[in-house]
């Protein structure tokens, strides 16, 4: 399955505007079965009760079943079960947990969109990508402020503005004199870009 994701990795690398037709049939055994051996066993249960180790008991069984039901488009996921834990203000922090069938296939969709957009991303690109956090992006910044880089980062303003504070960087609003494009961070160096 690796090699099928490879290349549409590469086609979409190389590509200015690539286009797939076809990805449903990648949804196959082999690569079930890797997303159910990639999935963590310690996770909370979904509202059906079923734990890795239990699905694995009947693995080629329970894979072939989903299959079928992929292929006639019968497959319903089913309902998140609904949790609720505690915030450090007080509040509670809604979370929805899936079923362990469905989990296999969101891993199975998130390995084929991970092949088609990964490759098309910016390197200065952290969110929501494999091995890159918010920490990440943040040793980022702090790098590039110390060779006197200045970023201006379209950002909500109350959760960055208390990441920037707490490493010491200021929250000033540079939008005079950066020019910004919206959701983009933009880089300006003052010994580059004297006229802005």
């Amino acid at each position: 399955m690796g090699t099928k994701l490879e290349r549409i990795a590469e086609i979409s690398a190389t590509t200015p505007k690539p286009e797939f037709t076809s990805l449903y049939h990648l949804i196959n055994t082999e690569m079930l079965i890797q997303c159910h051996k990639g999935l963590d066993g310690k996770k909370a249960v979904g509202i059906d009760k079923v734990t890795k180790a239990e699905y694995e008991e009947h693995l080629e069984e329970n894979i072939a079943n989903l299959v079928e039901r992929l292929k006639n488009k019968a497959y319903k996921p089913l309902p998140s079960l609904r949790v609720y834990i505690p915030k450090s203000n007080g509040k509670m922090r809604p979370l929805g947990i899936a079923s362990y069938e469905d989990k296999i296939v969101q891993f199975a969709v998130k390995k084929i969109l991970e092949a088609i957009y990964e490759p098309r991303f910016l390197n200065c690109m952290y969110g929501f990508r494999p091995d890159r956090g918010c920490h990440d992006a943040i040793k980022e910044v702090h790098h590039r402020l110390q060779n006197e880089w200045i970023f201006h980062v379209e950002a909500p303003p109350f959760p960055f503005a208390k990441v920037a504070k707490s490493c010491g960087f200021d929250t000033r609003s540079y939008s005079s004199s950066v020019r910004t494009f919206p959701r983009f961070p933009v880089v300006y160096n003052p010994r580059k870009n004297k006229g802005i």
